[in-house]
């Protein structure tokens, strides 16, 4: 059972605080909901009774904030080259609620994004992934939106540098679509 002011995350949604807890009449059934507070004035009710089930827990504190980091700080782990099955595995990553498995999922994309290009569903996902992320990490690290934003992407940017950077080839926008054969040209 969480209070009012607790700091919960719900699964998909994000991090928020509780506002109240209140007895609705839903469709005729009564029905206890906390009335959780999200990032953007946005109010989400969750039944009391079904909080555990769904997948309601406290948010992280800091040193676990620091490892969500530290993942953002690594390498991807291998993804499925099949889009469909690397789009069901990584929603399942964020059904779990589980805060490094969301993380997981804004680092794989991000680097797969910077690499080739991310399908329309794959960057819906990216972008619920990093605001489930964000909405947690504001209030683990008791830091604004803006500042935790700029950390993630740092780290991500950062971290694709050090492990891709070996395979990126420098080449100039000019001469990928004039190509320079060093001849030169005299009159």
């Amino acid at each position: 059972m969480f209070n009012i002011g607790d700091k919960i995350v719900y699964p998909m949604h994000g991090a928020g605080i509780i506002d109240s807890i209140e007895e609705k009449d839903i469709l005729g059934e009564k029905q206890s909901y906390y009335i959780l507070k999200m990032p953007g004035e946005v109010k989400v009710m969750i039944p009391t009774a079904k909080a555990e089930t769904v997948g309601v827990r406290n948010i992280i504190d800091k040193s676990a904030a620091d490892k969500v980091i530290e993942i953002l700080e690594k390498d991807e782990t291998e993804m499925d080259k099949n889009w469909n099955k690397r789009y069901r595995d990584n929603m399942d990553k964020m059904k779990s609620g589980d805060i490094y498995e969301v993380a997981d999922v804004v680092r794989n994309l991000s680097f797969k994004q910077k690499e080739k290009g991310l399908s329309t569903g794959e960057k819906k996902m990216l972008n619920n992934a990093k605001q489930i992320l964000i909405s947690e990490l504001v209030l683990a690290e008791h830091a604004s939106q803006e500042e935790v934003e700029q950390l993630i992407e740092n780290k991500i940017n950062t971290s694709y540098m050090m492990f891709r950077a070996e395979e990126i080839k420098p080449e100039s926008v000019i001469n990928k679509f004039i190509p320079f054969d060093g001849t030169g040209t005299s009159d």
